[in-house]
């Protein structure tokens, strides 16, 4: 139901994005980070195939790398046994070939966004280790396989570890242990043995989860797998990540070896909410949750503008370290924060606002570095 509303969501927005028009005065921001590292963003569905076509320009414009936010997920592309569908995930990868982008695939292997059929046999049941195997296998080998030597890399895991570092009790482990990530990456590499492959996770500041990346990505070496990458989930808010802590991890992922990624970039200008058990007044709740219908008020903004600025500032520091930064999506309406986890609800998380307008701190640094 939540994935339902926010396709729902998405096209409203885009639909509304069709009557705005984006400024594309401003220099590229791939011209002016390129040169530091690849200057990503994840497009949907309306911008790949450009019935969002003020999106799609505003990709055209300013980004060299795109990442499928959703269409190749498992549940889009293999939602039932024996049956794929491509037509998405074929627009997304045109899309790029077409402007001349670096593709990103994702992701070939999560617990969440599965398809119904593919962890279970006729009777619901959990299907034995060999079957779920030779499901991986067909599922990876067939997706990677069609679009060989086309994407550039893939998050092949996705979310696999928790905060303490040990391995998420998710179906896959529960049927497979801790080989289904070896697995994962074996099969990915046999489709396509010249694509980047990558493991990608949220939260990847805490110190539990990042080490044990850093040792699931010695591990995957010594066996002799292809691992290239390790993306680092930017969702932030205003008081999370710890700041130091999340430049302690970029150090330490660098130091595997791998290229370091920051995907998946977005920053919650809302208030950090953790709701109780008990919630007495509902109605103030739902207020809180949702603070800012109309827009930003000056000084949230100016906040919310500072800490990205710091961050972006953090990644071209690091620019040496780190291979590509995406945002996880092209402006605030298209956000899968929009909604979630109430209906209703407004963020302003990314780099472009609803009308397509750069933010003021990217319009900063952008103007800093253009003649560096």
């Amino acid at each position: 139901m939540k994935h339902t509303i926010l396709t729902i969501l998405s096209a409203v927005a885009a639909l509304s994005a069709a009557a705005q028009v984006p400024t594309l005065n401003d220099t590229p921001l791939k011209e002016v980070f390129g040169d530091k590292f690849k200057v990503g963003v994840a497009i949907n569905n309306f911008q790949a195939h450009e019935t969002d076509t003020k999106g799609a320009e505003v990709v055209k414009h300013h980004f060299n790398s795109i990442v499928a936010e959703n269409v190749m997920k498992n549940e889009k592309i293999h939602p039932e046994k024996g049956v794929y569908f491509w037509d998405d995930a074929d627009a997304f990868v045109k899309f790029g070939e077409d402007n001349g982008m670096d593709i990103i695939g994702h992701c070939l292997v999560w617990h969440s966004q599965l398809a119904p059929w593919f962890l279970v046999d006729d009777e619901g049941k959990y299907v034995s280790a060999d079957t779920l195997k030779a499901r991986l296998r067909d599922h990876i080998h067939t997706v990677v396989g069609r679009y060989k030597g086309r994407v550039r890399g893939w998050d092949v895991v996705n979310e696999a570890i928790v905060e303490d570092g040990s391995y998420r009790k998710s179906p896959l482990y529960q049927i497979l242990g801790e080989e289904f990530i070896p697995l994962a990456f074996q099969y990915a590499h046999e489709a396509d043995p010249d694509a980047e492959l990558y493991y990608n996770d949220y939260g990847m500041n805490v110190a539990g989860r990042r080490d044990a990346v850093v040792r699931l990505v010695g591990e995957l070496k010594k066996r002799g797998l292809r691992i290239d990458g390790i993306g680092m989930q930017g969702h932030m808010g205003m008081d999370y990540p710890d700041f130091e802590e999340f430049e302690q991890a970029i150090d330490a992922f660098a130091g595997t070896g791998c290229k370091v990624m920051i995907t998946e970039w977005d920053m919650s200008a809302l208030p950090t909410l953790h709701r109780s058990a008990n919630v007495a007044d509902v109605v103030a709740f739902r207020k809180a949750m949702n603070p800012y219908p109309d827009g930003l008020p000056a000084d949230v903004a100016a906040e919310w503008n500072s800490r990205m600025d710091a961050f972006y500032s953090l990644f071209l520091r690091h620019a040496d370290q780190i291979d590509r930064v995406t945002a996880w999506g092209v402006s605030d309406g298209d956000s899968w924060k929009n909604g979630w986890p109430m209906r209703g609800r407004v963020e302003y998380p990314l780099l472009f606002d609803r009308n397509y307008e750069m933010k003021p701190f990217l319009k900063k640094l952008t103007e800093y570095h253009k003649n560096k």
